[in-house]
């Protein structure tokens, strides 16, 4: 493995910030630098800067790109605690103040956690009443999570996962299976409003009472962590909820204090000012 040096991802963040207008600039370095490794193992290339070449070249590999780059690791009901959480007070709480929902995943990668809460709000009979939004950068993880096709071997997790956040049914009510593929029950996701979205230069397109955006800041360094909170502090109600991954923190950000902690435990705030 060569090493790369940072001018060369200097270079390369600036071609792709100049051809696609995408800013991979205040990503984590080292993070970055794994990954970019990573996609030029993948194509076999000697250089970063034959990497660059090729991206300002070449546009349908761009988006080979921005999926490499943007990891999708994710199961259905990561976490199996925190979804009780959600279940036994966050939802019961937006429900005290209001007749419908909103509810933004941002970084929905895959689909999972879309399906997750839909199969959660189901349970608690309240799917007809919400509206969620699921976005992320790339569009081809995107239309995988529309199709709601997974492979059958990770069912498993996914189903150890649903017993312990103590589901009401069976995981396997939800799909149907074939071929070794799941497909997902489409009438779940009939409410969810699929788009692609850049949380760094996107625009801010809805109010919400929940927004889930876990395990997406890890990748980026502070300055872009703020940005991206400033941006979900104002797509939210006040006395929305926000939850983000269980190695994230709001505590060093510049809007800490228009938050409260709900649940230390699960990284789950309210927005206490606008």
């Amino acid at each position: 493995m060569q090493d790369i040096e940072i001018a060369e991802i200097r270079n390369l963040t600036q071609v792709i910030r100049e051809t696609y207008d995408y800013d991979f600039t205040n990503y984590a370095m080292s993070s970055f630098k794994r990954r970019i490794q990573r996609v030029m193992d993948i194509y076999k290339m000697t250089s970063v800067q034959a990497l660059t070449n090729r991206l300002k070249e070449d546009a349908p590999f761009f988006h080979e790109f921005v999926s490499e780059i943007t990891v999708n690791v994710t199961e259905m009901f990561r976490d199996p605690s925190f979804w009780r959480v959600v279940r036994d007070h966050i939802i019961p709480n937006i429900m005290l103040n209001h007749d419908t929902i909103n509810i933004w995943h941002a970084g929905c990668s895959s689909g999972e956690e879309v399906f997750s809460m839909a199969i959660m709000l189901k349970e608690m009979g309240v799917l007809g009443k919400t509206k969620i939004y699921a976005t992320d950068i790339d569009k081809d993880i995107l239309n995988r999570a529309k199709q709601g096709i997974y492979s059958a071997k990770h069912m498993d997790l996914n189903e150890k996962n649903y017993i312990r956040f103590q589901g009401t049914r069976l995981l396997k009510d939800y799909y149907s299976e074939k071929d070794g593929k799941v497909h997902m029950d489409k009438s779940l996701v009939a409410n969810v409003t699929w788009r692609e979205h850049n949380l760094v230069s996107g625009p801010i397109f809805n109010k919400f009472d929940l927004v889930l955006c876990r395990n997406v800041m890890i990748y980026f360094n502070q300055t872009l962590q703020n940005e991206v909170l400033k941006k979900l502090h104002e797509s939210m109600f006040k006395f929305g909820y926000l939850a983000i991954g269980s190695k994230e923190s709001l505590i060093w950000c510049e809007i800490a204090n228009k938050f409260i902690v709900v649940n230390n435990e699960e990284k789950v705030y309210k927005k206490i000012k606008d």
